[in-house]
């Protein structure tokens, strides 16, 4: 299984950005975990980040056909983008929706996921575990307590 695992704003500045919320492991880190949990379940994970909107819509659009499944942390873009909600839609493939926090347990303009009516799923709140807990969903094994 081939996913596509697009991070969005500000995830490359994790370990700095206000780890009492994100934690103090580095960006680098993180695409180093989820490459390793996809090799653990047999799957390969093409990890991208960028902090702009119309660059999650281009890779979204562009993964169909070439992946299997799409794991997606739009960060911020996922309270306010309706772009990245039809591209989803229009991508019309097994989507996982990642959040390192727990957004419905934050600020209340975070509550509201333009992400989860086009995901099958939601892992959040686990930090870096999120993904893990994504991509054995998506290969068919089990969660860990969500």
């Amino acid at each position: 299984m081939k996913i596509l695992v697009i991070n969005g704003p500000n995830l490359n500045l994790l370990g700095e950005r206000e780890p009492e919320v994100y934690g103090r492991r580095t960006y680098a880190e993180l695409v180093d975990f989820i490459r390793a949990a996809a090799a653990e379940r047999g799957a390969e994970a093409e990890i991208r980040q960028t902090n702009h909107e119309g660059q999650i819509v281009d890779w979204i659009q562009e993964c169909r056909g070439g992946f299997d499944a799409l794991v997606i942390n739009a960060a911020a873009y996922t309270h306010t983008s309706v772009a990245i909600h039809d591209a989803i839609r229009a991508a019309r493939m097994r989507t996982v929706e990642v959040h390192l926090s727990d957004p419905k347990s934050r600020e209340d303009f975070r509550r509201r996921s333009f992400i989860e009516p086009v995901a099958e799923k939601t892992c959040s709140g686990r930090g870096f575990e999120s993904y893990a807990d994504a991509i054995r969903h998506l290969t068919g094994g089990e969660e860990g307590s969500l």
